[in-house]
C-alpha cells in the first residue's frame, strides 16, 4: 500500500511529539503500525522501549495483530495496550496488586445500588440514576475535581457528596479499586515517587 504524503510525514518522525488528525477509515492504525516498524528498522529504537497505547482491548488487540502481520517472523516486543491495562500494570508492579483488587462495572453498580438503597431518594429510573452517578464519580477521579465544589446533575450537590463519599468508604474497606481510581493512584504514585516516575519513563520513551 502506497502512502500520501502526509502519512508518510507521520510514520517517518522521529524525535518529539506529533499529532495525527484524521477521521474513521483513513489508515490510522496502519499509519501508527508502520510507524513503529520505521522507528525500530531506521532509527534503531530499542522495541521494547516503546509503548503503544489505545482506549479499548479491540483496538491494541488489531494494532498488536497488524504490527505482527507487517513485521512478519520478526518478534519485536512491541508494548500494546489500553489505558487501564498500562495502569494496572504499574500498580501491579508497585503495589502487588492482582485482578482481586479491580472492581469489575457490575460489582461497582451494586455497590452503589446499595448505598443509595439505604438512602431516601426518589428515583423514577434506577438503573439511569446509577449509570448518571458512577458517570459522576468517574468525572471527579479523572479530573480531579473538588467533591465540595462540583455541582450533580442527577441530585442535589449535598446527596451527591454523601452518595459518593458513602461508595468511597466502603470500597476502600473491601480493599477494592475501580477503573477511575487506576488513574488516581497512578498519578500519584508518580508525584510522591519521581524516582518510579522517571525509571518508567526510561523504560518506555517513545509512545
Amino acid at each position: 500500500m502506497g502512502f500520501n504524503e502526509a502519512q508518510t510525514k507521520a510514520i517517518c518522525h522521529k524525535n518529539g511529539p506529533a499529532m495525527v488528525l484524521a477521521g474513521p477509515g483513513s489508515g490510522k492504525t496502519l499509519v501508527i503500525t508502520r510507524r513503529v516498524e520505521y522507528l525500530i528498522k531506521k532509527y534503531g529504537v530499542r522495541p521494547e522501549q516503546i509503548l503503544v497505547i489505545t482506549f479499548t482491548k479491540a483496538a491494541a488487540k488489531e494494532m498488536r495483530e497488524r504490527f505482527a502481520r507487517i513485521t512478519k517472523e520478526d518478534r519485536f516486543p512491541v508494548t500494546f495496550g489500553t489505558f487501564h491495562g498500562i495502569y494496572y500494570g504499574i500498580l501491579k508492579w508497585a503495589y502487588r496488586m492482582n485482578a482481586s483488587n479491580i472492581f469489575s462495572e457490575e460489582e461497582k453498580m451494586m455497590l452503589l445500588r446499595e448505598v443509595i438503597a439505604g438512602m431516601e431518594l426518589e428515583i423514577e429510573d434506577e438503573k439511569e440514576f446509577l449509570q448518571g452517578i458512577a458517570s459522576e464519580i468517574g468525572q471527579i477521579k479523572n479530573n480531579r475535581l473538588s467533591l465540595e465544589e462540583y455541582e450533580s446533575s442527577n441530585c442535589s450537590d449535598q446527596m451527591f457528596c454523601q452518595i459518593y463519599e458513602e461508595y468511597e468508604r466502603r470500597r476502600k474497606l473491601l480493599k477494592k479499586i475501580d477503573f477511575d481510581d487506576m488513574l488516581v493512584l497512578c498519578y500519584e504514585l508518580f508525584q510522591k515517587r519521581p524516582d518510579i516516575l522517571q525509571m518508567w519513563q526510561k523504560n518506555f520513551n517513545i509512545f
